[in-house]
This record gives structure tokens, C-alpha cells and sequence, in this order.
């Protein structure tokens, strides 16, 4: 069921999308820049220092095979194993059964082995291989202590990424605080700022750059706002002083008209519609002014009483439209701390929309602990209805041949927001709709 709630228009919390902060952004940028830079040289050197050593011992071992090869061809009685990393060995094609298995199947060239050595250690070493028709020659050369390097090489540079990264956070964290330190210093002050404008410029308390152009900025805005905030209380106070002049004028003219005995029931009752007409305008310009002032009015209301100064100023209007307005609670039930026009105004729209709305039946004001139902038996309220109800400007479905500018519910939604009450709008369980305004418990 599609309801239609006074707090439908704020954005919710909810929805809003998780920014990071500009400090946490400028932190973590550093942090990673200054992560991947060092890991990408780390790699770099890693790589570059493993290709060349790989090359070099290759073309080493390539080189002193052939020379072994050719040495032994020329002399065999004078090659022998001549180094201590080097171990060079040869084998007739007619004696292969002596070749390791681990060899007997290498191709020519270099080729990278790992084998255990007489205590059981791991060895590693590469191994240069040459086939010729009538003879086979092996050269290894032991890559352990190589290996070993390649190990503590790969050790220095995680290191040093993990020092650099650590270095790239700390400065990260020093350049943020530096650069975002103006900017929060301007929040601060505009957090401390008066509901009525700056209490002074922020402008000459910082440095002419960006921060201090955003503070010239936002001193000007905080002017231009200022004046329109208080040529706006000025305009709210002149019309609602010069409104209730006449208004006063309207109320004592017929109060001394309906003095009068001579008076006839058609006039008689004519000059009640235009007190009860000169009374709601007296709620509604006080009701607006506590809402351009934001200011929070206090009294003692009877909800009660109202409702039946509202019906009575109903009955009146309705001539032959077969309606029945109906109060379910007795005076006292519910007592608001609000001045009586904001609950008349607030209470006076839904019972308005109730009785515009229903061609017949029954609208009924039911007393409830600290709320109040307006209940009708109109046409009921479409989906669209409900959801742009309390909107400014918007028109139900039903308002086709209405008066109305759609900004009663919009008033009321603002009430409730001053107040801290809750209004919705709902469909009747068969027909019609339940609107129910709620007010605080402080209230109540």
C-alpha cells in the first residue's frame, strides 16, 4: 500500500553515496603512487639483474664448452677440469650408458638443472650441452651461491617497497594535514557562524590563494544571503501587520453587525461565513509568519475544539451535499503545546481536502492517543497521489474542477517539520482516505 509521509521530500541518508574525505583521498593517492612506483623499480631491477646474469653465465658456459671441446680434440691428454664453480665432462657415443640420465636427453645448449649432492643438499647449476657425432661434452657450472644472491636481492627490494610505501603514507599524511588544514579551518568557522550571517569576514583570516579566494567567495554569498534573509523577515513582518489591520477592522464590523437584533437569518448567517472567513486568515498569516521566522509558537490546544470550529465553519458551506461531519472524542483528549492557529491551519487542510473531496457520506475527525485521523469517503487516492502528495504546487487526480493552488499539504508537511509532528496520508481500508496527523510526545 503506497504511503505518503510529511519527511518524503528530504533525500535519506540512506541513499547518499559514501564519499571519502579530501584528506583520506590526498592520503591514500601518495600512498599508493609511492606503493606501485617502488614495486614497479623493485621489478624492474629484479628482472633486469636476473636477465643479465642468466645471459652472461649462458654465453660464459657456451663459450667454455666449445673451448673444452676444441681443447680436447686438439690435446685430450691436457683437458681436465680446471675450475672449481666449473666441472666439465666429456663422453664417447660408444660409452653413453656413463652420461647422468638427467643429461642423456638435454639438446644443445644451456639448460637450468637442480640435483642433490653427496650430503643430500639441493644443488643447483646450468649446464652447457654440445653433441657431436663421435663425442658428447658437458660443462656445469654451480649457480648456488648466484641463486642465493637472487634471494637476498628479492628480500632488500620488498623491503625497500615496504619502506617507501610506509615513507609515501607518512608524507602523504604530513601534505594532507598541510593542505587540508585552511579548509578545515574555513568549516569550522562557517560551522560556528550565526543563523544570521557570519559574525565576521572569513576572507582576512587566510592566505591569499585558493582557500582565501573560497573565503572571499563565501563572505559575499553570506552578504547577499544576509540581506535576502532579512529583507525576507521584513517583508513577512510588514504584510502580516499590515493584513491584520484590515482583518481587525473585518472582525469588529461584524461583530457589531451581529449585535444587532433586527438582523435576519440569511444575513445572520452571511456574516458568520465572513467571521469565520476573517478568523482563518488570522490563523493562516500567524501560522506563516512562525514559519518564515522559524520560530516555534507555544500554547494550550485543544484538538477537540478545533475540529468542531472547523466543521462548524463546514457546515455552512456544504447547502445540499448529502455530507456528515462527525467528531469521535470529547474535549481534553488530545492537548498540543502549539499555538491554536498552527494546529487550526494544519488540522484545517485536511479537514478541507476531506470535505472538497467527498461528494457524500461521512467525514469523521477521530480523537486517538496523541494523533488525530481524518477520515473520509471520497474517491480514495491513486499511487501517484500518494507519493507526490505533500509536494508544492501538486494536485491530486481528483482536483480537476478544484480551486486551489496544491500548497495546503505542502504547509502542513512544513508545520509538522517546525514542530517535529508527522502527517500521512493513506487509502481507506474499502474507500475513501485516512490521513493522520501525529504530534510529539512533548506535545501531547
Amino acid at each position: 500500500m503506497a504511503q505518503a509521509d510529511a519527511q518524503a521530500a528530504r533525500p535519506a541518508r540512506s541513499r547518499r553515496r559514501y564519499r571519502r574525505r579530501l584528506r583520506t583521498r590526498i592520503i591514500v593517492s601518495f600512498f599508493t603512487l609511492g606503493m606501485f612506483l617502488s614495486a614497479f623499480i623493485a621489478a624492474a631491477t629484479f628482472y633486469v639483474q636476473n636477465r643479465v646474469d642468466n645471459q652472461v653465465i649462458s654465453d660464459t658456459l657456451l663459450k667454455n664448452n666449445n673451448i673444452f671441446a676444441e681443447g680436447w680434440y686438439a690435446d685430450p691428454d691436457a683437458v681436465g677440469v680446471p675450475f672449481e664453480k666449473i666441472q666439465g665432462r666429456m663422453f664417447s657415443v660408444d660409452r653413453l650408458d656413463r652420461v647422468p640420465p638427467e643429461w642423456r636427453d638435454l639438446p644443445n645448449g644451456v639448460h637450468e638443472l637442480e640435483s642433490e649432492g653427496p650430503g643430500g643438499e639441493k644443488r643447483v647449476y646450468k649446464l652447457a650441452v654440445r653433441k657431436d657425432p663421435q663425442y658428447w661434452f658437458f660443462l656445469g657450472y654451480d649457480i648456488a651461491e648466484e641463486r642465493e644472491s637472487e634471494e637476498q636481492l628479492r628480500t632488500a627490494l620488498i623491503l625497500l617497497v615496504a619502506a617507501l610505501s610506509l615513507v609515501s603514507l607518512l608524507v602523504g599524511w604530513w601534505s594532507a594535514s598541510r593542505v587540508m588544514s585552511p579548509v578545515s579551518e574555513l568549516a569550522k568557522r562557517l560551522s560556528r557562524s550565526g543563523e544570521g550571517g557570519l559574525s565576521a569576514p572569513l576572507a582576512p583570516r587566510f592566505a591569499d590563494d585558493e582557500v582565501g579566494e573560497l573565503a572571499k567567495a563565501l563572505d559575499d554569498y553570506a552578504s547577499r544571503l544576509t540581506e535576502v534573509v532579512q529583507r525576507d523577515r521584513e517583508f513577512n513582518a510588514d504584510v502580516s501587520h499590515e493584513l491584520r489591520t484590515p482583518l481587525a477592522v473585518i472582525r469588529g464590523a461584524v461583530e457589531l453587525l451581529l449585535s444587532k437584533p433586527e438582523l435576519d437569518d440569511r444575513t445572520r448567517a452571511r456574516l458568520l461565513r465572513i467571521q469565520r472567513a476573517e478568523q482563518q486568515c488570522t490563523d493562516l498569516i500567524s501560522a506563516l509568519l512562525l514559519l518564515s521566522r522559524n520560530e516555534r509558537g507555544h500554547g494550550n490546544t485543544d484538538v477537540a475544539r478545533v475540529a468542531e470550529q472547523l466543521f462548524d465553519a463546514h457546515r455552512g458551506q456544504l447547502g445540499s451535499k448529502p455530507l456528515t461531519l462527525r467528531l469521535e472524542g470529547g474535549p481534553g483528549q488530545v492537548v498540543v503545546d502549539a499555538p491554536e492557529s498552527a494546529v487550526t491551519v494544519a488540522l484545517g487542510n485536511l479537514v478541507g481536502n476531506a470535505v472538497k473531496y467527498t461528494q457524500q457520506g461521512e467525514v469523521v475527525v477521530r480523537l486517538r492517543d496523541n494523533a488525530v485521523d481524518v477520515i473520509d469517503s471520497g474517491p480514495g487516492l491513486s499511487a501517484e497521489d500518494a507519493a507526490r502528495l505533500f509536494e508544492r504546487g501538486y494536485r491530486g487526480t481528483h482536483a480537476e474542477h478544484s480551486q486551489g493552488g496544491g500548497i495546503g499539504l505542502s504547509i502542513v508537511r512544513r508545520l509538522c517539520d517546525l514542530y517535529g509532528w508527522s502527517v500521512r496520508v493513506v487509502p481507506g481500508e474499502q474507500q475513501g482516505v485516512v490521513a493522520t496527523l501525529t504530534f510529539s510526545r512533548d506535545d501531547a
